[in-house]
């Protein structure tokens, strides 16, 4: 008897539906054809055991399984389900009437247990697409897959109650989720506070604008200045994640793997500090389990403490991802795009020994090492980040004070307006949402000082020798800085501002003492 059954594969950030096709015939042979990879072959001794641990039994036929099409690579363990399913209706121990109505997917453990696998919310997004009634998951996995409204979710925990859901012997309501009302209240709850740090206004200054017009930081300071502690905060006043980015950003992490059991939608933006001992393979991805830090953190922030020790292999790889904002990954027998829409935060020592420019320690490197400890960090990659800061410590007295600073939520409320004004802005560019993200026309059309701001920008790349990019990055922040304070036009005040934060550009950073 040939009988079909459904189930995903997982490629880049979506799914797509697969066929898995048992002939139960006579014969004694056990054979699986379809290009699944070692974790999907292996399955044949989970089901068996499954199978009899669940009070049936395993025929002994010629069963031959497809998983369709083939030639689409399957891997995990995720097919057991499905197959164990096809062998027993093939076998005709159960009757399914509408098994075609149903996407099946879960892991079973040698006595008939369900265990949570990866990558459900697109494999749920994808079963509503093509109209199917229902999904059945691991209980671990079904509030996840809850999430996507119009499509019955069924979290299971055995091969028997399965069966029992599928003919009809038992009776099992789907899980509900009221998804926007869970994402409204969520949204706001934050660990860190930016009321908690004493002084730094400066820097406080300058991650509002890095965060209203999504722009990449970089801070160079001395040890124990605050730099960490500081980048901990700011997803505390990002602008709340929109229900659409909210749901790809979960959708990365559920194929990656990430989520935790009874997750579901992720409710604020993601905050990725990868150690710098990372591989370049790891930062972009493509590797197992798939998606790689910079795609763990799109719609969120990507913080990179020690910038420059990391390798400047692993480095150089951030340099189209941060234009493009999406990573195309070719291997030799897959090519796959994952998106990499992060903000860019990194900190720094100023020099090995951590204390050149410091106010009141001298530093101990040998002249010109605080430049070599800056050139780690390559021209390209540099002139790619828009604000460059330098951040001193905080004075005794300032540390002692026991007045808090401004809260996170009144930072928060001014980069919200700005956002607002600049996504009425772009309301007609679909890929674009902020200032940090605007290509040359943009520029050119809504960062367009007067005559007297542009002889300060003038006299600035004249005198530093900045680059091109330097002068878009510098109109793009520019421009935020306006926004910032509801202003049309950008006006000598923003753009001397703006300037300010092109700290490493100059050329005499590091070479006196």
């Amino acid at each position: 008897m040939l009988v079909k059954t459904y189930g995903s594969a997982l490629k880049g950030i979506d799914a797509i539906t697969v066929t898995i096709e048992v002939s139960v015939e006579n014969g004694m042979q056990f054979c699986m054809v379809g290009l699944a990879d070692t974790a999907v072959k292996e399955s044949h001794q989970r089901v068996i055991s499954a199978i009899k641990q669940s009070g049936f039994l395993f025929p002994r036929r010629k069963i031959v399984i497809n998983l369709a099409p083939a030639d689409v690579k399957k891997e995990g363990a995720a097919y057991d389900l499905p197959i164990a399913v096809g062998i027993l209706v093939g076998s005709e121990q159960i009757t399914v009437p509408e098994l075609d109505r149903y996407i099946i997917m879960g892991e079973l453990s040698l006595d008939g247990s369900l265990l949570p696998i990866s990558g459900v919310l697109p494999m749920a997004i994808e079963a509503r697409r093509l109209g199917y009634r229902a999904i059945i998951v691991p209980r671990a996995n079904a509030s996840e897959a809850a999430v996507v409204n119009n499509l019955e979710v069924y979290g299971l925990d055995s091969l028997a109650q399965v069966t029992a859901l599928l003919t009809g012997t038992g009776t099992f309501e789907p899980v509900r989720c009221d998804t926007r009302a869970e994402f409204a209240r969520a949204q706001n709850s934050f660990d860190y506070d930016f009321a908690e740090v004493k002084g730094q206004e400066s820097v406080k200054r300058a991650f509002e604008v890095a965060c209203a017009g999504g722009h990449n930081i970089l801070l160079v300071g001395p040890p124990g200045s605050g730099k960490s502690m500081m980048a901990k905060r700011l997803p505390s006043i990002m602008p709340p994640l929109t229900l659409a980015e909210a749901l790809e950003t979960t959708k990365i992490h559920s194929v990656a793997g990430k989520l935790k059991g009874g997750s579901r939608l992720l409710t604020t933006r993601p905050f990725r500090s990868p150690h710098h001992t990372i591989s370049p393979v790891a930062l972009v991805g493509g590797g197992t389990p798939g998606p790689g830090e910079i795609s763990l953190a799109h719609n969120g922030i990507l913080f990179m403490d020690e910038f420059p020790e990391f390798p400047r292999t692993v480095l150089e790889v951030l340099r189209q991802p941060l234009e493009d904002r999406h990573i195309s990954i070719s291997r030799a027998r897959y090519a796959v795009d994952y998106p990499a829409g992060f903000m860019l935060v990194a900190s720094m020592n100023p020099c090995p020994c951590g204390y050149y420019n410091h106010p009141t320690r001298p530093c101990t490197c040998l002249p010109g090492a605080a430049t070599r400890y800056l050139n780690r960090i390559s021209g390209p990659l540099l002139d790619r980040i828009d604000i460059q800061c330098e951040i001193q410590p905080v004075p005794f007295d300032k540390l002692s004070a026991m007045g808090a600073g401004e809260s996170s939520a009144d930072i928060r409320a001014r980069v919200v307006a700005a956002r607002e004004i600049q996504a009425a802005r772009f309301a007609d560019e679909p890929h674009i949402h902020c200032n940090a993200q605007m290509n040359t026309r943009l520029i050119n059309r809504w960062c367009r000082p007067d005559a007297a701001t542009m002889d300060i920008l003038r006299h600035a790349m004249t005198k530093y020798d900045m680059s091109a990019r330097a002068y878009d990055r510098i109109l793009k922040v520019a421009r935020t800085i306006a926004d910032l304070d509801a202003s049309e036009a950008i006006t000598a005040t923003h753009m001397r501002e703006a300037i300010g934060y092109r700290n490493l550009d100059r050329g005499t950073y590091g070479k006196t003492y």
